[in-house]
């Protein structure tokens, strides 16, 4: 494990996880080994490499020795919360209003709601309803994807929402339990930062952050990391500080372009969705490409604008739905964009054939 972990630029324990999904002794597909890894947001790609050469390693042993026998079991039905109300009246009204979507989405959209007040606000729960509203209801598994990228999406990882879970009082108590500190220990947390320009400028209003965008010179003073220790005061107040800046969000250049994507994307589904369904339950799960902060975000993000315009190229076609469900586990996979290259030259040949 130490020498694939070198090999691939990360970590024993990646290539430990890797091994445990191959091993096939847990009801989980590699995918949601995969999602769980992107949800972290630190070291994805080198992960994602270090995950999958432990996977196929592990699966290879098994299959060469007959004496281990992976334990079959049945898949985890999903636990979701109750769509409920719960005492506050703006959320008790969201409530009500969600309850007249089909009953098999209550159980995502409750989890989706949750998400999205959390990240903001209950008017913020409103505009994640009116996107599910907005949804034809025809297909029940399109919307239920569809419930869960759209939280995902609209729950998207800024400073302000790094900020606000690394102060948050369940964090440093989660923290001391895992490290088993004493309460008569003192414990001291040092968080590393390395913002890019493009989030600091998205904290800003559209048209003042794209000049900040543009300024080269304060680029080369931000590229640098930070380290603050979140246990001290005044790094904890300065990021509690940004944390606070969540009422503003919704004017700031990052959430004009999150929401402008998003919105792309939906109405690509829309459009989809009358003539290929399929298709459009594949357009909408190639959301899942798009996660986490910083460069892993926007690596992720380009890959799926790639995935999108082959969508695009190839719908009319029967296969339309299996290209765009292989050029998505594609890139999944893809650390430097190489492979998708690749099959995307191969969806173009499809036409040229033609």
């Amino acid at each position: 494990m130490a020498e694939i972990a070198d090999d691939t630029g990360s970590v024993v324990s990646s290539v430990l996880f890797g091994a445990l999904a191959g091993s096939g002794a847990l009801p989980f597909t590699t995918e949601d080994f995969e999602e769980t890894i992107r949800a972290a947001g630190v070291g994805v790609d080198a992960s994602l490499r270090a995950f999958t050469a432990g996977r196929e390693r592990a699966g290879a042993m098994v299959k060469q020795d007959p004496k281990i026998k992976p334990v079959a079991k049945p898949p985890l039905a999903k636990h979701f919360p109750r769509l409920e109300p719960i005492g506050h009246a703006g959320y008790d009204a969201l409530v009500a209003r969600a309850r007249r979507l089909p009953p098999e989405l209550h159980g995502i959209v409750a989890a989706g709601l949750r998400r999205v007040v959390d990240y903001q606000d209950v008017a913020y729960g409103g505009e994640y309803l009116e996107r599910m509203e907005a949804m034809p209801r025809e297909a029940t598994g399109l919307l239920q994807a569809f419930a869960k990228y759209l939280a995902v999406a609209m729950a998207y990882d800024d400073v302000i929402r790094v900020a606000d879970l690394k102060t948050r009082a369940g964090r440093f108590d989660r923290v001391r339990r895992e490290v088993r500190a004493g309460d008569d220990q003192v414990l001291a947390i040092t968080e590393f930062f390395h913002p890019r320009i493009e989030e600091l400028a998205g904290l800003l209003p559209p048209v003042l952050g794209e000049k900040v965008e543009r300024n080269k010179r304060l680029a080369r003073l931000v590229d640098r990391g930070r380290k603050l220790r979140t246990t001290a005061p005044s790094s904890f107040l300065l990021l509690y500080g940004v944390a606070g800046l969540r009422r503003f969000r919704r004017r700031t250049l990052r959430h004009a372009r999150e929401m402008r994507h998003l919105d792309e994307w939906a109405q690509r589904i829309r459009k989809f969705v009358g003539t290929d369904p399929a298709l459009a339950t594949a357009v909408c799960e190639a959301r899942r490409l798009v996660g986490g902060y910083s460069d892993t975000h926007s690596r992720g993000e380009s890959k799926f604008d790639k995935v999108m315009l082959a969508s695009e190229r190839l719908a009319g076609r029967p296969d339309a739905a299996e290209w765009v469900q292989r050029l998505t586990k594609v890139a999944l996979k893809d650390a430097d964009g190489g492979e998708l290259d690749g099959a995307l030259r191969t969806v173009e040949t499809l036409f040229e054939d033609a």
